[in-house]
């Protein structure tokens, strides 16, 4: 049973995750991201579906308070509502609610009660193991290793610390939760409003346990003037003097065990109600998140599910392929194409969509982080990769995709990389048309990843007809004012681009984008597949000459701006 701390998780994803994320009505969704990707890599992580989001019904109960006044009262941003959470996490959490129950993933929440006394109770109830997932330090104190119940603390990097009660005598100096919650006491937690004992640090604490085994004995020994131990008369005399503040920070931090939550917890997860799923989704932004998440339950705890792998509302995904060998000779086309076919308008093939998104701008050394193959709203097929390096901030504030989160659930590079080749080889002898938008960055990356990973592969030879609506349209509106990126030729042809820089959405768009362009432009659209393709590379190589020669007359003399298509 996995018990997700879903507070301190989405805090963190709130602060950590960029702000950029936005969904249609461009209000963040940051935390909604950052908590799906981390619930769907701990179902991966412990190969099981059985997770429980816990949350705060009241996250400065009236009990806490009354014990203590000052617990959490720094935190209240709203004196008059008494709440703590900002306004741009706060519309966040009915979308993430709705997402993770229509997905079968409860949520439990118990009035006048924070999610710690939710989890205590349920920790204690289960007859399986338990893993408590939260940056939470205070959750220690529930470690018990005759329930079986252990902490999985986020930490720097991307890693994962593993905390049963057999490590907290190496990371914190103490034998169990009980000793824990009394070393967090005598240490404080100036964020929650509990003081601690002045001078005690959790070093001095756990010493002071260690000789003398409970916070109780340790009181009752610095009464008793010992000065052995850790205990001086210093230590001793503030001990004295705070005493009854100790015993009220352990009952502030001690948590319920029997509230009632309402959950069987046999019966968890719940069913996936796909079409509540995809009415939470619409328009939020989360879709790759959704769809990780989605995969990862249907696929945990046994082999895949008929459509574990499909996303939502994809149901006829492009067929899978398996990575071409670096040594294997790629399909030969076919000797003679039919005639028909040969001179049918490209506009008239099969289009398929591609897009990457990366690490950088420069191809020579950016990565695939993801991928896509479009044909259609529900004709998709997308990869995720573990890149093999640092995804940079600015990246990650393009597309969203950390670090962390790439390594974690990404494929090797190698074997991306060599997918995608058998899919493009696989689309060339089909007759297939791939639709980019300045896709010869899209290409050139890919030049360099095979050269990295498959140095016998000779990518141009996989290469179908491609057709770069950049340079389309360029061709067809020459003299039009402002910028060409996707998002501004999407606009400028009506094409709804809804999630811009993520890879199945670019390569859809681009796809639309290049059918709005034949049809406004019925000489290119007429253009054979041979004959698209070599248009194209006269008129990269004009546009790239006006380009550079518009760049020298505003003064920079040594512009040199590359005219190499359809990759460099």
């Amino acid at each position: 049973m996995v018990l997700i701390d879903t507070p301190a998780l989405y805090y963190r994803a709130f602060y950590s995750v960029p702000d950029s994320i936005v969904n249609d009505e461009g209000q963040p969704v940051n935390a909604v991201r950052g908590v799906l990707d981390a619930i769907a890599q701990m179902v991966r992580r412990f190969d099981s579906p059985r997770v429980v989001a816990t949350m705060d019904a009241d996250w400065r109960p009236a009990f806490r308070t009354a014990i203590m006044p000052e617990y959490k009262a720094a935190r209240v941003r709203d004196t008059e509502a008494g709440t703590e959470i900002p306004p741009e996490l706060a519309v966040q959490l009915p979308i993430m609610t709705r997402v993770l129950s229509a997905a079968g993933i409860p949520i439990a929440e118990v009035d006048g009660t924070e999610a710690d006394d939710v989890i205590a109770t349920m920790a204690a109830e289960s007859t399986s193991p338990v893993v408590i997932v939260s940056p939470d330090r205070d959750l220690l104190a529930l470690i018990d290793s005759a329930s079986d119940v252990s902490v999985l603390r986020p930490r720097k990097g991307g890693e994962w610390e593993a905390i049963t009660q057999a490590e907290l005598p190496e990371a914190y100096g103490v034998p169990d939760g009980t000793r824990y919650r009394e070393l967090a006491a005598m240490r404080g937690d100036p964020s929650d409003g509990l003081p601690g004992a002045p001078g005690i640090g959790e070093k001095t604490a756990a010493t002071l346990l260690t000789n003398f085994g409970s916070l109780e004995s340790i009181v009752k020994a610095a009464k008793a003037g010992v000065k052995t131990g850790g205990l001086s008369p210093k230590r001793a005399n503030t001990l004295i003097a705070e005493e009854e503040t100790l015993h009220k920070t352990i009952e502030v931090m001690r948590c319920l065990t029997d509230v009632a939550h309402g959950l069987d917890l046999e019966t968890v997860p719940g069913p996936l109600d796909r079409t509540s799923v995809e009415a939470a989704v619409r328009g939020q932004n989360v879709r790759r998140s959704v769809d990780n998440l989605l995969t990862a339950l249907e696929t945990a705890g046994g082999e895949p599910s008929a459509d574990a792998s499909a996303p939502l509302t994809r149901s006829a995904p492009l067929q899978r392929s398996a990575p071409i060998d670096a040594d294997r000779t790629p399909a030969p086309a076919p000797a003679q194409r039919p005639e028909a076919a040969a001179a049918a308008p490209w506009s008239r093939s099969r289009l398929v969509g591609f897009d990457l998104e990366t690490t950088g701008v420069d191809p020579a050394t950016a990565r695939i982080v993801t991928a896509a193959f479009v044909e259609s709203a529900d004709k998709v097929r997308t990869w995720l990769a573990d890149p093999g390096v640092e995804i940079p901030e600015p990246a990650r504030a393009v597309h969203g995709i950390t670090t962390e989160f790439a390594q974690a659930n990404g494929a090797p590079a190698a074997d991306v990389v060599g997918e995608l080749c058998t899919v493009l080889d696989e689309l060339r002898s089909e007759g297939a048309v791939v639709v980019g938008h300045n896709i010869v960055y899209d290409l050139s990356v890919m030049a360099a990843e095979v050269t990295r990973h498959h140095p016998h592969i000779d990518l141009v030879a996989l290469l179908p007809t491609i057709v770069d609506t950049f340079v389309l349209d360029k061709r067809v509106e020459k003299f039009r004012r402002g910028k060409r990126t996707l998002v501004e030729t999407a606009k400028r042809w009506k094409v709804s681009l809804l999630d811009a820089h993520d890879a199945a959405a670019d390569a859809l768009a681009a796809l639309d984008i290049a059918r709005a362009l034949a049809e406004n432009a019925p000489e290119i659209a007429s253009l054979t597949r041979d004959e698209i393709m070599a248009a194209q590379g006269d008129w990269k190589r004009v546009q790239a000459a006006d380009l550079q020669a518009w760049l020298r007359s505003k003064g920079n003399a040594e512009a040199i701006v590359d005219d190499a298509w359809p990759l460099s």
